[in-house]
């Protein structure tokens, strides 16, 4: 799991801080080990003057008492010289035991730097796995985001396409309403007059008829009128009247000079009744 990002800037930080600190920390250690070094000569050196001094200042300074400086174990330049050889040796394995210890934590931080190095590996793996799959998913993505760009431009032309039947249609539509505007108009027209020539074929038809029953009161006016004055008086009567025509029984044919003034009166009868002719626009 990879640590928060503060946490991280925060380690690089000591990191690099323990880095600065520690750069010279080899030449400090070398500076140090000859100081020690230094000083154990000056040391030795010290006491081989003093053994020195020593020998110079008693009696028997012969070259056999020098041959007898070597052999004897109470010689002070020998102890001075033994001192100095067990002084390093000291030093030695102490710088010895410090390498071992440095051996030990430089093993310790490999270790570390080991396990670390593994978590690292680790994690670089899951986000190498991470960023394949990331990029196939972006592969993917695209391939749909330019199958939608090819459906969306095959849909604007679907749609301009039925745009324009659309409009074409509307067109049709509203000449098909005018037209149709135009002809209601026309029957309406051709409708009130068709009404209008009933209407006075229907007026005359009820002139005739009226007319027709004022004759029949007559014709049984004179009927009954003749015969109460008897035959005779029918006869000459029949005889005198000459400018007038009898009635068929059946009161179909009506010749007398009051109907053809009234059919003078009305004039002649319409084309209706003759037959109508007549254009869609009258």
């Amino acid at each position: 799991m990879t640590e928060p990002s503060w946490q991280e800037l925060l380690r690089l930080r000591l990191v690099e801080r323990n880095n600065t600190e520690s750069a010279f920390a080899p030449i400090i250690e070398q500076y140090r080990r000859l100081a020690q070094q230094t000083k154990l000569l000056k040391e030795r050196n010290a006491t081989l003057l003093r053994a020195v001094g020593s020998v110079k200042g008693s009696p028997t300074g012969s070259s056999s008492g020098e041959e007898r400086v070597f052999i004897l174990p109470s010689n002070p330049v020998r102890a001075a010289y033994l001192a100095s050889l067990e002084s390093q040796i000291s030093s030695l394995r102490d710088e010895l035991a410090n390498l071992y210890k440095t051996q030990g934590q430089n093993a310790q931080r490999l270790l570390s730097m080991n396990e670390t190095l593994r978590e690292k590996e680790e994690l670089s793996r899951i986000d190498s796995e991470n960023l394949r799959k990331a990029r196939e998913e972006i592969t993917s993505l695209r391939k749909k985001v330019d199958l939608h760009a090819e459906l969306i431009a095959e849909k604007d032309r679907t749609i301009q396409i039925l745009s324009d039947e659309v409009n074409t249609s509307l067109l049709e539509l509203s000449q098909i309403e005018e037209r149709n505007l135009t002809l209601s108009k026309d029957n309406a027209k051709l409708l009130q007059r068709w009404l209008d020539a009933k209407q006075l074929e229907a007026n005359r038809m009820n002139e005739a008829n009226e007319f027709y029953e004022n004759m029949r009161t007559r014709h049984e006016t004179v009927l009954s009128w003749r015969e109460g004055s008897g035959q005779d008086g029918a006869m000459s009567n029949a005889g005198t009247s000459d400018s007038s025509r009898p009635i068929s029984g059946s009161g179909k044919e009506l010749t007398n000079p009051d109907i053809q003034t009234v059919m003078k009166k009305n004039g002649p009868s319409p084309p209706i009744a003759q037959g109508m002719d007549l254009t869609p626009n009258g």
